[in-house]
């Protein structure tokens, strides 16, 4: 079983480079990173869950809209990408249920920072996708965590696909800095092993970086970016699709589990 997600955020990293970059100018970025992820997942046929900030889905009503009339799961990001609150499990839920008219059930901490799972659990969410196992110093370290689905305080946890012995990180990075064959060879040997596989990107790497230096995006975060990570994603999709895995969301992967 394939679940394919994006965090579907407003575009923040020049701030988090020093850059004065204001929500619109981000927004814009997004919109567009957005819908080119749509045509792609449109175009293959598959469904996939959208990690939603509350920014983002009260500035993106139409974009919003289409991700809901394409099938795709809507899942929590928080509400402030660039400051993100313990608050933000209930609020964010809250006001994405009222834009999207359904019920919220994932949540996922902006840059994958760490979560109390039993106010996640409070809140109502069936499952959380906050963790990185990765073999990473800094906050993807986290190798005491296991690193395939488990259940904690009630909630189940999905943690982004990571190779079977050495933890090598099987998420957005990677598919922008490795050879497209090699990449593809670590899903499938995590997918032999695991018997399924996530992973996800943003909408800002579909966006064409390389065009704005002002942005003053780090070069391994923009190599590989706009129309050639649109490629590589669909790449991606037509060898697991030429394959025969299944696509799913993450509320159908955590029933399936139940």
């Amino acid at each position: 079983m394939i679940l394919l997600s994006f965090d579907i955020e407003e575009f923040d990293v020049p701030r988090e480079n020093g850059v004065d970059y204001s929500l619109e100018e981000g927004m814009k970025v997004s919109v567009e990173g957005t819908n080119i992820i749509l045509d792609i997942l449109k175009r293959n046929d598959v469904r996939a869950t959208l990690f939603c900030t509350a920014n983002f889905a009260e500035n993106a009503p139409k974009t919003m809209k289409r991700i809901l009339n394409d099938g795709h799961e809507v899942a929590s990001h928080g509400v402030d990408h660039f400051e993100p609150k313990e608050s933000d499990f209930a609020k964010s839920k809250d006001i994405l249920e009222k834009i999207t008219g359904t019920e919220i059930r994932g949540y996922r901490q902006p840059r994958m920072f760490p979560v109390k799972d039993s106010e996640i659990c409070n809140v109502g969410y069936a499952y959380n996708s906050s963790i990185n196992p990765a073999f990473i110093p800094g906050r993807y370290m986290n190798l005491n965590t296991p690193r395939t689905y488990f259940e904690k305080d009630g909630v189940v946890q999905i943690p982004a696909s990571v190779t079977p012995t050495l933890r090598f990180p099987l998420f957005w990075l990677s598919l922008h800095n490795l050879p497209e064959s090699v990449y593809h060879r670590l899903v499938r040997r995590a997918l032999k092993k695991d018997g399924y596989f996530t992973t996800y990107f943003h909408p800002w790497e579909f966006y064409e970086l390389n065009d704005h230096p002002e942005f003053n995006v780090p070069f391994i975060m923009k190599r590989n970016s706009g129309s050639a990570m649109a490629q590589r994603l669909d790449h991606l999709i037509g060898m697991l699709k030429d394959r025969n895995h299944v696509f799913a969301t993450y509320s159908e992967f955590v029933d399936s589990i139940r």
